[in-house]
């Protein structure tokens, strides 16, 4: 044995051809890569394309013209819903207004009728008196000593004309019954009271109390009314000499007037 054979040999140890097969394999991998990595980049270098984004910035003044165009916005909602109420209160103003006037319409229709059937009463009270007028004409025309009758008041009727004689200047009040104011049917309705009498307390029901007389035969005491027997409007008590005493009106209260001042239309007699 060679004194050299223990000791190892310090040359490389053969590669093996697949070894190196495989090294030339990759080697040849990577320039084909680059290859065509040059190529593509020429091409590229050759014809550049560029695509840029362009992103919205958001400045200072376009915060400004956003906030300005909400405030716009806002306001303007405002107006409208402004504009909305003022059009619907317009509307109904106009409602109430055009219910107002139905209603101003309406009761001036009623005051209306209410004056034309005051009117219609007056007229027919007048037609009345005037009618009553020509029979008084035509009996003094054929005896003036009988449009008076008797002249003379005698027991309960001559209390009676006492007392309204004695009542004459206290006031007209519609209601009153004495003893400082009188209406036409309370001067009448206490006179007769002084003598026991009860009577109706209104002119339409005094009217009709006692027993229908001739005006051309009154006395003393009979009880005057205008108008129609049932439905008079005045009544006044007779005094005699063609004079009667009545509550006429609040101008003149209780006062004395000949027959001739306002001629009745009917007289009763209730003593």
């Amino acid at each position: 044995m060679s004194h050299t054979a223990h000791i190892r040999s310090h040359r490389k140890p053969r590669r093996s051809a697949s070894t190196l097969a495989m090294r030339a394999g990759v080697a040849g991998g990577v320039l084909s890569t680059l290859a065509v990595a040059g190529a593509s980049g020429s091409a590229n270098a050759a014809e550049p394309v560029t695509q840029t984004l362009e992103l919205p910035t958001l400045t200072a003044d376009l915060a400004a013209q956003t906030a300005q165009t909400a405030d716009a916005t806002q306001q303007a909602a405002a107006n409208y819903q402004l504009q909305a109420e003022r059009d619907a209160a317009a509307a109904n103003a106009a409602k109430q207004a055009k219910a107002d006037l139905a209603e101003a319409k309406q009761k001036a229709a009623e005051a209306k009728k209410k004056a034309d059937e005051e009117a219609r009463i007056q007229a027919a009270a007048r037609a009345s008196r005037n009618a009553e007028r020509t029979v008084l004409s035509a009996s003094s025309s054929t005896d003036s000593s009988s449009s008076t009758g008797s002249s003379t008041a005698t027991g309960s009727a001559a209390a009676v004309v006492s007392f309204v004689k004695a009542q004459i200047g206290k006031a007209y009040v519609s209601g009153a019954t004495g003893p400082s104011a009188y209406d036409c049917s309370g001067l009448v309705q206490t006179a007769f009271k002084q003598v026991g009498v009860s009577l109706p307390r209104v002119s339409q029901d005094q009217s009709t109390a006692g027993t229908q007389v001739s005006l051309s035969n009154l006395q003393p005491g009979d009880i005057l009314y205008w108008g129609s027997a049932g439905s008079a409007y005045h009544v006044a008590v007779y005094v005699g000499d063609g004079m009667f005493v009545g509550a006429q009106n609040p101008s003149s209260g209780v006062g004395e007037h000949p027959l001739s001042y306002d001629p009745p239309t009917g007289a009763v007699r209730v003593l």
